[in-house]
């Protein structure tokens, strides 16, 4: 009987020195949560995963993540070298688009991501083509496929000819998802050098002007136009959305030296800029 004691004690300080270790042991983290899977792209040796929030790639701005898992025993791997390069097929020509580089995700083990605006969609002939080139442990490889990029109902890239005789892309990048109050306003504004380089420009001036069409073209108040970024090379200010609803979001940009180089005021029977965003919620 007195064994027994023994062994249930025994039993019970294995059982309670098991649980707190358990509960002071910290979970490996969820590097996906909050990822949809875009697609996977099969490599020589690799499976290459693309993720985004939205789990598509719509046009305009996109966040988009990646994961590199070997064939051989479906292990991720941590350092990974990588470079992408997207381009539109099209039946007359290609071109490519304004993208960032790719590192990995700031807390994450094998989680690397980087910024694409899209500035048209694919169709039936035409279509978006990603090249993935990496190394890893010295060794090169590359990876293509052709990229599902979908129209969008809201407008959230503007594309033009400015008054320099200069090609522009406008992409909303933030806020994806607008709320009633003051949301922070990310902008990224690039110059189209030739058909494979566009670059960020640097301190333009963005005017914004937000109105409700649908409410006798009212605004808003406590907006903050976008001031270029230097660590970032993006825009930051201030979008004041008074209420839920559709909203467009007039633009006017300007150069280093204040020219105006696309856009225009709303004043009297001028009810929308040429260049402007769209939010709906």
């Amino acid at each position: 009987m007195k064994n027994l004691k023994y062994l249930a004690f025994a039993i019970l300080s294995i059982f309670i020195i098991s649980c707190d270790k358990d509960e002071n042991t910290p979970l490996p983290a969820d590097e996906l949560s909050g990822l949809l899977l875009i697609q996977e792209i099969e490599g020589t040796d690799h499976m290459i995963e693309l993720y985004s929030a939205s789990g598509k790639l719509p046009v305009g701005h996109n966040k988009v993540f990646l994961r590199f898992r070997k064939k051989a025993d479906n292990a991720l791997e941590k350092n990974v070298d990588v470079s992408w390069m997207p381009m539109m097929k099209m039946m007359s020509m290609d071109h490519a688009c304004p993208y960032g580089v790719v590192s990995k995700v700031t807390g994450k083990e094998s989680l690397f991501s980087g910024d694409i605006v899209f500035q048209m969609p694919g169709n039936d002939m035409e279509s978006w083509e990603l090249t993935i080139t990496y190394s890893i442990g010295g060794t090169d490889y590359t990876a293509k496929t052709d990229i599902n990029v979908e129209n969008t109902t809201l407008k959230r890239v503007s594309v033009f000819k400015a008054n320099d005789s200069l090609r522009y892309i406008i992409a909303l990048i933030d806020p994806v998802t607008p709320k009633v109050g003051i949301n922070e306003m990310t902008v990224g504004i690039y110059k189209m050098e030739n058909m494979m380089s566009f670059p960020a420009v640097e301190n333009y001036q963005l005017t914004i002007d937000p109105r409700m069409p649908g409410m006798g073209n009212h605004g808003s108040p406590n907006n903050e136009n976008p001031l270029y970024n230097a660590a970032t090379g993006v825009y930051k200010g201030k979008l004041s959305l008074s209420m839920t609803g559709y909203w467009k979001i007039n633009l006017m940009l300007k150069n280093d030296l204040g020219d105006i180089l696309m856009g225009n005021a709303i004043e009297g029977a001028v009810e929308s800029s040429s260049i402007y965003f769209e939010v709906d919620f």
